[in-house]
């Protein structure tokens, strides 16, 4: 095992590994619905979303009564490395904004991803706040939706995100690692990251793809 704590592990994930090499090895090891929905996508082309999972149950309402529920209580326990998760509710309101984020790298978050909305996207690009959503859209969650639990396993498109479990997003998607198999999976990833590397310079040089499958088992 290369790494020796969180960060070393996270440093590696963010200068080496991929989804696409990570989903790979999730599916030589039988696990095959690992990737969050398709529609889920970054705000900018180039955000990477690292961390631990912290799940958000959300649930629709409508009425002002208890505004937001247990929102602040959650935004508030995050803590250093974790990804604010979450889902629940039906698509009909903004989940995230701004100032959500601006706190949340306060506490030492990596990002947030929300199976619904976020607003304020102006201000969270100009953070560089890393944020996965299935878009924009300015309506506020007051009197539509609030927070009822967290720190609670949730599911998203069929895959389910247990607290602790690694999420990876970049352009190409987002892949949940359940923790009680990443250091393997990391383990193996890297291998085939560094692998593909030396292919690449190969196939440049002019072999061909039937050989080079043939000589190093992937492509």
């Amino acid at each position: 095992m290369e790494w020796q704590n969180e960060q070393e592990l996270m440093a590696l994930i963010r200068a080496e590994l991929f989804t696409a090499v990570i989903g790979d090895i999730l599916d030589n090891h039988g696990y095959t619905n690992q990737f969050l929905p398709p529609e889920l996508q970054p705000l900018a082309p180039d955000m990477l979303l690292v961390g631990r999972a912290m799940p958000v149950l959300e649930a629709n309402v409508f009425d002002s009564k208890d505004p937001y529920g247990l929102l602040f209580a959650a935004l508030d326990d995050l803590k250093r490395g974790e990804i604010y998760v979450a889902s629940g509710a039906s698509a009909r309101y903004a989940m995230w904004g701004e100032l959500m984020s601006t706190a949340a790298r306060a506490r030492g978050a990596t990002g947030a991803l929300l199976n619904g909305y976020v607003r304020d996207t102006k201000g969270i690009l100009e953070m560089r706040f890393p944020v996965f959503c299935l878009g924009r859209f300015a309506q506020d969650q007051k009197g539509r939706g609030r927070v009822i639990d967290y720190r609670v396993a949730v599911e998203i498109g069929g895959v389910r995100i247990q607290p602790g479990d690694m999420l990876i997003g970049d352009i190409d998607g987002v892949v949940v690692v359940p923790q009680q198999i990443e250091t393997e999976i990391f383990s193996e990833a890297l291998e085939k990251a560094r692998a593909e590397k030396v292919i690449k310079l190969e196939l440049e040089q002019g072999m061909l793809a039937t050989d080079a499958f043939k000589k190093y088992g992937i492509l």
